[in-house]
Protein backbone atom coordinates (compact mmCIF):
# COMPACT_ATOMS: atom_id res chain seq x y z
CA UNK A 1 0.00 0.00 0.00
CA UNK A 2 3.11 2.24 0.19
CA UNK A 3 2.05 3.71 3.52
CA UNK A 4 5.69 4.60 4.06
CA UNK A 5 5.88 6.37 0.66
CA UNK A 6 3.03 8.86 0.39
CA UNK A 7 4.41 10.67 -2.68
CA UNK A 8 1.94 9.01 -5.04
CA UNK A 9 -1.01 9.77 -2.76
CA UNK A 10 -0.07 13.45 -2.59
CA UNK A 11 0.45 13.65 -6.35
CA UNK A 12 -3.08 12.31 -6.76
CA UNK A 13 -4.63 14.35 -3.94
CA UNK A 14 -3.49 17.94 -4.61
CA UNK A 15 -4.94 18.37 -8.13
CA UNK A 16 -8.13 16.57 -7.08
CA UNK A 17 -8.64 19.01 -4.22
CA UNK A 18 -7.83 21.90 -6.56
CA UNK A 19 -10.55 20.65 -8.92
CA UNK A 20 -13.03 20.47 -6.03
CA UNK A 21 -12.29 24.09 -5.14
CA UNK A 22 -12.54 25.25 -8.76
CA UNK A 23 -15.86 23.49 -9.21
CA UNK A 24 -17.22 25.01 -6.00
CA UNK A 25 -15.83 28.47 -6.70
CA UNK A 26 -14.83 28.52 -3.02
CA UNK A 27 -14.03 26.04 -0.30
CA UNK A 28 -16.05 22.89 -1.02
CA UNK A 29 -18.25 21.25 1.65
CA UNK A 30 -16.32 19.41 4.34
CA UNK A 31 -18.14 16.19 3.47
CA UNK A 32 -16.76 16.24 -0.09
CA UNK A 33 -13.28 17.09 1.14
CA UNK A 34 -13.34 14.05 3.43
CA UNK A 35 -14.83 11.71 0.81
CA UNK A 36 -12.29 12.66 -1.84
CA UNK A 37 -9.33 12.66 0.55
CA UNK A 38 -10.09 9.20 1.96
CA UNK A 39 -11.09 7.95 -1.49
CA UNK A 40 -7.80 9.15 -2.94
CA UNK A 41 -5.88 7.30 -0.24
CA UNK A 42 -7.89 4.11 -0.76
CA UNK A 43 -7.62 4.08 -4.55
CA UNK A 44 -3.93 4.95 -4.64
CA UNK A 45 -3.27 2.15 -2.16
CA UNK A 46 -5.40 -0.23 -4.23
CA UNK A 47 -3.46 0.80 -7.32
CA UNK A 48 -0.16 0.01 -5.60
CA UNK A 49 -1.42 -3.42 -4.54
CA UNK A 50 -2.68 -4.44 -7.99
CA UNK A 51 0.50 -3.04 -9.55
CA UNK A 52 2.67 -5.19 -7.28
CA UNK A 53 0.47 -8.20 -8.00
CA UNK A 54 0.89 -7.71 -11.74
CA UNK A 55 4.67 -7.19 -11.34
CA UNK A 56 5.28 -9.92 -8.76
CA UNK A 57 7.39 -11.96 -11.18
CA UNK A 58 9.48 -9.06 -12.51
CA UNK A 59 10.00 -6.76 -9.50
CA UNK A 60 12.74 -9.05 -8.20
CA UNK A 61 14.85 -8.19 -11.26
CA UNK A 62 14.68 -4.40 -10.71
CA UNK A 63 17.03 -2.72 -8.24
CA UNK A 64 14.40 -0.34 -6.85
CA UNK A 65 11.67 -2.96 -6.38
CA UNK A 66 13.43 -6.23 -5.62
CA UNK A 67 12.54 -6.06 -1.90
CA UNK A 68 8.80 -5.60 -2.41
CA UNK A 69 6.89 -8.23 -0.40
CA UNK A 70 5.23 -10.01 -3.32
CA UNK A 71 8.56 -10.17 -5.17
CA UNK A 72 10.31 -11.73 -2.18
CA UNK A 73 7.44 -14.10 -1.36
CA UNK A 74 6.82 -12.52 2.04
CA UNK A 75 3.13 -12.13 1.14
CA UNK A 76 1.09 -14.67 -0.88
CA UNK A 77 -0.50 -13.30 -4.07
CA UNK A 78 -4.02 -14.19 -2.93
CA UNK A 79 -3.57 -12.04 0.18
CA UNK A 80 -2.76 -9.09 -2.10
CA UNK A 81 -5.96 -9.68 -4.06
CA UNK A 82 -8.02 -9.73 -0.87
CA UNK A 83 -6.41 -6.47 0.24
CA UNK A 84 -7.12 -4.94 -3.17
CA UNK A 85 -10.76 -5.98 -2.91
CA UNK A 86 -11.03 -4.46 0.56
CA UNK A 87 -9.57 -1.15 -0.53
CA UNK A 88 -11.85 -1.00 -3.56
CA UNK A 89 -14.81 -1.75 -1.29
CA UNK A 90 -13.90 1.23 0.91
CA UNK A 91 -13.65 3.48 -2.14
CA UNK A 92 -16.95 2.09 -3.42
CA UNK A 93 -18.76 2.87 -0.18
CA UNK A 94 -17.48 6.43 -0.37
CA UNK A 95 -18.61 6.73 -4.00
CA UNK A 96 -22.11 5.63 -2.98
CA UNK A 97 -22.34 8.83 -0.94
CA UNK A 98 -22.01 10.89 -4.15
CA UNK A 99 -24.49 11.53 -6.94
CA UNK A 100 -25.22 8.99 -9.68
CA UNK A 101 -23.08 10.74 -12.30
CA UNK A 102 -20.03 10.69 -10.06
CA UNK A 103 -20.62 7.06 -9.11
CA UNK A 104 -20.54 6.07 -12.79
CA UNK A 105 -17.31 8.01 -13.25
CA UNK A 106 -15.86 6.19 -10.22
CA UNK A 107 -16.57 2.82 -11.85
CA UNK A 108 -14.73 3.94 -14.99
CA UNK A 109 -11.84 5.14 -12.82
CA UNK A 110 -11.57 1.70 -11.22
CA UNK A 111 -11.23 0.20 -14.69
CA UNK A 112 -8.32 2.52 -15.47
CA UNK A 113 -6.61 1.68 -12.16
CA UNK A 114 -6.82 -2.06 -12.86
CA UNK A 115 -5.75 -1.70 -16.49
CA UNK A 116 -2.61 0.37 -15.91
CA UNK A 117 -0.23 -2.26 -14.44
CA UNK A 118 -0.77 -4.59 -17.38
CA UNK A 119 -0.20 -1.92 -20.02
CA UNK A 120 3.56 -2.15 -19.41
CA UNK A 121 3.50 -5.47 -21.25
CA UNK A 122 1.51 -4.26 -24.26
CA UNK A 123 2.57 -0.69 -25.03
CA UNK A 124 5.33 1.86 -24.49
CA UNK A 125 2.67 4.30 -23.30
CA UNK A 126 1.59 2.96 -19.88
CA UNK A 127 2.28 6.45 -18.51
CA UNK A 128 -0.67 7.74 -20.57
CA UNK A 129 -3.00 5.23 -18.88
CA UNK A 130 -1.56 6.19 -15.49
CA UNK A 131 -2.10 9.84 -16.37
CA UNK A 132 -5.75 9.15 -17.14
CA UNK A 133 -6.18 7.11 -13.94
CA UNK A 134 -4.47 9.72 -11.74
CA UNK A 135 -6.43 12.55 -13.38
CA UNK A 136 -9.81 10.83 -13.13
CA UNK A 137 -10.51 12.47 -9.77
CA UNK A 138 -10.75 15.80 -11.62
CA UNK A 139 -13.95 15.13 -13.60
CA UNK A 140 -15.28 13.28 -10.56
CA UNK A 141 -14.70 16.37 -8.40
CA UNK A 142 -16.55 18.63 -10.85
CA UNK A 143 -19.37 16.10 -11.18
CA UNK A 144 -19.73 15.79 -7.41
CA UNK A 145 -20.14 19.57 -7.16
CA UNK A 146 -22.18 20.32 -10.28
CA UNK A 147 -23.63 16.92 -11.41
CA UNK A 148 -22.00 17.62 -14.77
CA UNK A 149 -18.49 17.75 -16.20
CA UNK A 150 -17.98 21.08 -17.98
CA UNK A 151 -15.30 21.86 -20.56
CA UNK A 152 -13.08 23.41 -17.89
CA UNK A 153 -12.93 20.06 -16.10
CA UNK A 154 -11.79 18.27 -19.26
CA UNK A 155 -9.22 20.98 -19.95
CA UNK A 156 -7.82 20.44 -16.45
CA UNK A 157 -7.93 16.68 -17.04
CA UNK A 158 -5.81 16.99 -20.20
CA UNK A 159 -3.34 19.37 -18.55
CA UNK A 160 -3.01 17.01 -15.60
CA UNK A 161 -2.55 14.01 -17.89
CA UNK A 162 0.32 15.72 -19.74
CA UNK A 163 1.95 16.66 -16.43
CA UNK A 164 1.65 13.09 -15.13
CA UNK A 165 3.13 11.57 -18.29
CA UNK A 166 6.07 13.96 -17.84
CA UNK A 167 6.74 13.09 -14.21
CA UNK A 168 6.13 9.37 -14.63
CA UNK A 169 8.64 9.43 -17.48
CA UNK A 170 11.13 10.86 -14.97
CA UNK A 171 10.19 8.00 -12.65
CA UNK A 172 10.63 5.46 -15.47
CA UNK A 173 14.09 6.86 -16.24
CA UNK A 174 15.18 5.54 -12.84
CA UNK A 175 14.42 1.94 -13.90
CA UNK A 176 15.15 2.20 -17.62
CA UNK A 177 18.22 -0.06 -17.62
CA UNK A 178 16.43 -2.81 -15.69
CA UNK A 179 13.23 -2.44 -17.74
CA UNK A 180 15.16 -2.93 -20.98
CA UNK A 181 16.57 -6.20 -19.65
CA UNK A 182 13.26 -7.67 -18.55
CA UNK A 183 11.11 -6.34 -21.40
CA UNK A 184 8.93 -3.87 -19.48
CA UNK A 185 7.85 -0.95 -21.68
CA UNK A 186 7.71 2.77 -20.79
CA UNK A 187 7.81 6.24 -22.30
CA UNK A 188 11.37 6.57 -20.99
CA UNK A 189 12.36 3.71 -23.30
CA UNK A 190 10.18 4.98 -26.16
CA UNK A 191 11.64 8.50 -26.04
CA UNK A 192 15.23 7.27 -25.73
CA UNK A 193 17.74 10.11 -26.10
CA UNK A 194 14.86 12.54 -26.65
CA UNK A 195 13.56 11.91 -23.13
CA UNK A 196 14.46 15.32 -21.71
CA UNK A 197 13.08 17.13 -24.76
CA UNK A 198 9.80 15.21 -24.60
CA UNK A 199 9.46 15.85 -20.87
CA UNK A 200 9.88 19.55 -21.62
CA UNK A 201 7.24 19.43 -24.37
CA UNK A 202 4.80 17.62 -22.07
CA UNK A 203 5.42 20.08 -19.24
CA UNK A 204 4.94 23.03 -21.59
CA UNK A 205 1.63 21.55 -22.74
CA UNK A 206 0.53 20.98 -19.14
CA UNK A 207 1.50 24.52 -18.11
CA UNK A 208 -0.34 26.00 -21.08
CA UNK A 209 -3.39 23.92 -20.17
CA UNK A 210 -3.36 25.20 -16.60
CA UNK A 211 -2.94 28.76 -17.91
CA UNK A 212 -5.94 28.43 -20.23
CA UNK A 213 -7.91 26.89 -17.37
CA UNK A 214 -7.28 29.91 -15.17
CA UNK A 215 -8.31 32.28 -17.97
CA UNK A 216 -11.48 30.28 -18.68
CA UNK A 217 -12.42 30.43 -15.00
CA UNK A 218 -11.88 34.19 -14.93
CA UNK A 219 -8.98 34.10 -12.49
CA UNK A 220 -6.92 37.29 -12.39
CA UNK A 221 -4.39 37.28 -9.58
CA UNK A 222 -2.83 34.71 -7.27
CA UNK A 223 -3.60 31.61 -9.35
CA UNK A 224 -1.05 32.82 -11.86
CA UNK A 225 1.57 33.25 -9.13
CA UNK A 226 1.14 29.51 -8.58
CA UNK A 227 1.78 28.95 -12.29
CA UNK A 228 5.01 30.95 -12.09
CA UNK A 229 6.14 28.68 -9.25
CA UNK A 230 5.22 25.64 -11.34
CA UNK A 231 7.33 26.92 -14.24
CA UNK A 232 10.28 27.36 -11.86
CA UNK A 233 9.83 23.83 -10.52
CA UNK A 234 9.77 22.43 -14.06
CA UNK A 235 13.03 24.24 -14.76
CA UNK A 236 14.56 22.82 -11.59
CA UNK A 237 13.53 19.33 -12.62
CA UNK A 238 15.35 19.68 -15.93
CA UNK A 239 18.48 20.62 -14.05
CA UNK A 240 18.08 17.51 -11.88
CA UNK A 241 17.72 15.14 -14.86
CA UNK A 242 20.47 16.77 -16.93
CA UNK A 243 22.78 13.73 -16.54
CA UNK A 244 19.98 11.13 -16.46
CA UNK A 245 21.32 9.74 -13.17
CA UNK A 246 18.96 7.60 -11.07
CA UNK A 247 19.12 9.87 -8.01
CA UNK A 248 18.48 13.05 -9.99
CA UNK A 249 15.58 11.57 -11.94
CA UNK A 250 13.96 10.27 -8.77
CA UNK A 251 14.38 13.62 -7.02
CA UNK A 252 12.84 15.37 -10.04
CA UNK A 253 9.87 13.03 -9.80
CA UNK A 254 9.46 13.70 -6.07
CA UNK A 255 9.57 17.47 -6.56
CA UNK A 256 6.27 17.24 -8.44
CA UNK A 257 4.58 17.18 -5.04
CA UNK A 258 5.34 20.90 -4.93
CA UNK A 259 3.88 21.39 -8.39
CA UNK A 260 0.61 20.04 -7.00
CA UNK A 261 0.92 22.22 -3.89
CA UNK A 262 1.48 25.30 -6.08
CA UNK A 263 -1.60 24.48 -8.15
CA UNK A 264 -3.77 23.94 -5.09
CA UNK A 265 -2.50 26.95 -3.13
CA UNK A 266 -2.75 29.22 -6.16
CA UNK A 267 -6.36 28.10 -6.62
CA UNK A 268 -7.24 28.58 -2.96
CA UNK A 269 -5.64 32.01 -2.73
CA UNK A 270 -7.33 33.11 -5.95
CA UNK A 271 -10.72 32.05 -4.65
CA UNK A 272 -10.31 33.32 -1.09
CA UNK A 273 -8.13 36.41 -1.56
CA UNK A 274 -8.35 37.16 -5.29
CA UNK A 275 -12.10 37.70 -5.03
CA UNK A 276 -11.49 40.39 -2.41
CA UNK A 277 -8.84 42.02 -4.63
CA UNK A 278 -11.35 42.24 -7.44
Amino acid sequence: MRLDRPVGTLLLLWPTLAALCMAAGALPPLSLLLIFTVGTFAMRSAGCVINDYADRNVDGHVKRTKQRPLATGAIPPNHALWLFAGLVAIAGLLALMLNRETLLLAIAGLGLAVLYPFMKRWTHLPQVVLGAAFSWGIPMAWSAQQTTVPSEAWLMFVASLLWIVAYDTQYAMVDRDDDLKIGVKSTAILFGTLDRLMIGVLQAGAWLGFLLLGLDLGYQHLYFVGLVLIACLFGYQHWLIRDRQREGCFEAFRSNIWVGVSLLMGTLLELLVGTWLR
